[in-house]
C-alpha cells in the first residue's frame, strides 16, 4: 500500500470520528442503506417507507412513533449525490393512473429528519429532540461486487466459467470465447466482443430471475459504459505475457475494483448504520431450483460482506464503523394469500441460516421477515372441487383484473432448499406461479401513508429504538 492511500486512510478515519462526535454532540443521524436483488422493489420501498413515516397512521407496530411530532423532508448533507426523487416517484404510485415508477440506476439519497417529544420527566425537561434519518439508495448489483475485491483474476474467471454452461447465453459467451486464446496478442475489438458476449450473459441471466449477475457495472454501467475498466470476460487458465489478452484482462480486473469497487464501498457503504437488503424469493421459486440455489448464494456473499470487525483489507475498507442491524426482507408478499406469509418468511430465514451460522456478527442483529411495501391486492377464497383456495385478486399490468392462486408453498423449507442445491431443473412437487399486479388506485386519508404489509414492522427493527 502507498503513501498516498495510507494518507486517504488516514484522513478518512479522521473525517468518520469527528462526524461520529458531531452526531453524539448535536443531532444524532442513522445512516440507512437501502439495495435490492433483482427486481425486488427498491423504489417502491423507499418511497412506501418515507411516506408512512411522515404519515404514521398505518404504522401501529412502529411503537415510538406517539413520540414523533413531526416528520419532514431536509436538503440531504451529501451535495455530490443524486437526490432519491420521492415527490416523482409517490405520484407515480398514488396518482389517479397508479403505475409503477422507473427504478432507480444509481446512488441516491434522502433526508428525513423527526421532531421528537421524549416521555416522563426528562423528556419534559429536554424539551423535543431532532433525529435524522439518511436514506441511501443503492443497485444490489453494486453490493455484490464487495465479493470481487477478495477474488484474483484467474479466481473470479473460474468461478464464472464454470456458471455459464447452465445459464442464459452462457453457451453463446463460451462459444465467442472458443475463437481465442488467453494467450493471444490483445486486439481492442476482439476484448469488446468478448466483454460484450458476456455482459450480454448477465443481462439475460438477471431477466431469468438469477442474482448472482456481477460485475455488477457490466449491467448498470453510467457514465462508466465502453470504459476499458468494463471491458474484460473470465478467460480460461493459461499463459499471460506481457501484451497478451489474458494478461491486460488481468489488468483491468483490477482496475475494476481498485477505481470503482472500492472507491464506493469506502465512500457510501463504510460509512452506513443499518442496511435493508430487499430480496425477490418468490420470483426466485418462480424461476426455478437453479435461480433459488443462485439466491441463497448471493445472500450468503451479502452477509460476508456486512460482517463487521473483520480484519484484513475489507476490515481496513470498511473501518471501525459497525453495522448494527441488517433486514433481510422478502417483497411481494401480496403476491399469497396471508395464510403463506409463515412459509415465505421460513424460506427466507432458511436461506440466510447457512451464512448467519458461518459469519461472527459481533453484535450486529439480522433479521428475516416478509413484506410488501405497497399492497396491490386484497384476499379472497377461490372456489375449487377440493375446497376453497386461499387466492389473491389484483389488477394485472395490462389492466385486466385477475385471482392468483400461486400454488402452496412448502411448510418445510428443505423441500425447496435440497432440491435446489442438488441441482435439480425444475421442481418435482409442484410449480410455483405469480404474476405481475399493477399499483391499485387508493385514496390516502389525512395521516396515512400508502397501504402495506409488515412495513411498520420493517420500521420498528431498523429504527425503533432510536425513536
Amino acid at each position: 500500500m502507498g503513501i498516498g492511500s495510507l494518507t486517504d486512510d488516514l484522513l478518512r478515519g479522521i473525517e468518520n470520528r469527528i462526524d461520529s462526535a458531531s452526531e453524539a454532540l448535536f443531532d444524532p443521524v442513522i445512516r440507512l442503506g437501502v439495495t435490492g436483488l433483482s427486481r425486488a422493489g427498491k423504489t417502491v420501498f423507499i418511497t412506501s417507507l418515507i411516506a408512512n413515516l411522515m404519515d404514521r397512521g398505518r404504522m401501529p407496530a412502529l411503537t415510538g412513533a406517539a413520540q414523533v411530532q413531526a416528520a419532514f423532508l431536509q436538503p440531504q448533507p451529501d451535495d455530490t449525490v443524486p437526490r432519491f426523487e420521492f415527490e416523482t416517484m409517490l405520484a407515480a404510485l398514488t396518482g389517479p393512473e397508479p403505475h409503477w415508477p422507473e427504478g432507480t440506476r444509481t446512488i441516491s439519497e434522502l433526508r428525513l429528519s423527526f421532531r421528537i417529544q421524549p416521555s416522563g420527566l426528562l423528556g419534559a425537561i429536554r424539551g423535543p429532540r431532532t433525529l435524522h434519518l439518511d436514506i441511501v439508495d443503492y443497485p444490489g448489483e453494486w453490493l455484490l461486487d464487495l465479493g470481487l475485491l477478495e477474488l484474483s483474476f484467474r479466481d473470479w474467471s473460474k468461478a464464472a466459467l464454470a456458471r455459464l454452461p447452465r445459464r442464459p447465453m452462457g453457451p453463446e459467451y463460451l462459444a465467442t470465447l472458443a475463437a481465442h486464446a488467453p494467450a493471444e496478442a490483445l486486439n481492442e475489438p476482439d476484448a469488446q466482443s468478448l466483454a460484450a458476449a458476456f455482459t450480454a450473459h448477465l443481462h439475460a441471466s438477471r431477466a431469468a430471475g438469477f442474482s448472482d449477475c456481477s460485475p455488477g457495472r457490466f449491467i448498470l454501467p453510467g457514465e462508466m459504459a465502453g470504459s476499458p475498466a468494463l471491458t474484460f470476460a473470465p478467460l480460461p487458465e493459461g499463459a499471460a505475457p506481457r501484451g497478451s489478452l489474458a494478461r491486460e484482462f488481468e489488468r483491468r480486473f483490477e482496475a475494476y475494483k481498485s477505481q470503482i469497487v472500492k472507491p464506493f464501498f469506502r465512500d457510501h457503504f463504510a460509512k452506513i448504520d443499518r442496511q435493508v437488503v430487499l430480496v425477490d424469493v418468490l420470483g426466485a421459486v418462480h424461476s426455478g431450483p437453479e435461480a433459488l440455489e443462485d439466491l441463497r448464494r448471493a445472500m450468503g456473499a451479502i452477509l460476508t460482506a456486512f460482517r463487521p470487525g473483520q480484519t484484513g483489507f475489507l476490515g481496513a475498507l470498511l473501518g471501525r464503523k459497525r453495522i448494527e442491524k441488517i433486514l433481510f426482507a422478502a417483497t411481494k408478499a401480496d403476491h399469497l394469500h396471508h395464510t403463506q406469509h409463515p412459509r415465505l418468511t421460513a424460506i427466507t430465514e432458511a436461506l440466510l441460516r447457512e451464512a448467519r451460522d458461518r459469519a461472527d456478527f459481533a453484535g450486529a442483529a439480522t433479521q428475516a421477515m416478509s413484506i410488501a411495501s405497497l399492497r396491490t391486492t386484497t384476499e379472497e377464497d377461490l372456489p375449487h372441487k377440493d375446497g376453497p383456495l386461499p387466492a389473491v385478486r389484483g389488477k394485472l399490468l395490462d389492466g385486466r383484473s385477475a385471482v392468483l392462486y400461486p400454488g402452496e408453498l412448502p411448510a418445510d423449507p428443505a423441500q425447496l432448499l435440497a432440491p435446489a442445491r442438488s441441482g435439480a431443473q425444475r421442481w418435482l412437487d409442484g410449480d410455483y406461479g405469480i404474476m405481475g399486479f399493477a399499483p391499485a388506485p387508493i385514496t390516502l386519508r389525512p395521516h396515512e401513508g400508502p397501504p402495506h404489509i409488515r412495513l411498520d414492522r420493517a420500521a420498528q427493527f431498523l429504527i425503533g429504538d432510536k425513536l
